[in-house]
């Protein structure tokens, strides 16, 4: 009997689809389904839909985790070569004070003495600031009268100096350096310290 009904049902389905196909109205409140079947079907595609809908939801998130995780590497990629080499920079910093302060004690008499050797190092620290600028290392170097700013600036000591106001640098003691935009060391200054 089930077997009678199945046929009937598809006799009808096939009916409606070569009406379709002719182009004529199809009527299916003629093929109402029984309550219950058409309640079950219709509980059935409302809980599909929900787990499509919770598949989607979860994709939706782990795309935008990927997408996350990505940009996360390309930025830790980025700061490692920017600053991956913080600590040798640093460490060669002492090698630069040394040469400047060899070339800044040389006079006319000792550079006639020593001409070779003085001119060595002037080499030696021009390449020196050639790699420096290279791998992004900068000089800070303040000069008298500048504004003193703790981001870039280490205060060293401060002074009542007539003629300055207070916050202006009255004397540089050390350069200062930048990795790209990190601060490898602050530039060692001397503060005003005038009231008002």
């Amino acid at each position: 009997m089930a077997d009678a009904k199945k046929k009937d049902e598809l006799s009808d389905i096939e009916a409606a689809i070569e009406e379709i196909m002719a182009g004529e109205d199809v009527s299916v409140e003629d093929e109402a389904e029984p309550e219950s079947e058409s309640s079950g079907i219709d509980i059935e595609i409302e809980a599909l839909i929900a787990e499509r809908d919770a598949f989607r939801d979860k994709f939706m998130r782990a795309l935008a985790d990927a997408e996350n995780s990505r940009k996360r590497s390309e930025r830790d990629r980025r700061e490692a070569e920017n600053y991956g080499g913080s600590k040798l920079a640093r460490d060669m910093l002492p090698v630069y004070d040394n040469m400047k302060r060899a070339l800044d004690v040389v006079n006319d008499d000792l550079r006639g003495q020593a001409a070779g050797l003085i001119e060595g190092l002037e080499l030696t620290m021009r390449e020196l600031l050639n790699i420096f600028e290279k791998h992004g290392i900068s000089k800070i170097t303040p000069a008298v009268g500048d504004k003193f700013d703790p981001q870039l600036h280490e205060a060293m000591f401060e002074a009542p100096v007539p003629g300055t106001k207070a916050g202006q640098i009255i004397q540089v003691m050390g350069e200062g350096f930048l990795l790209h935009e990190r601060l490898l060391r602050p530039a060692q200054v001397g503060v005003s310290s005038n009231p008002g």
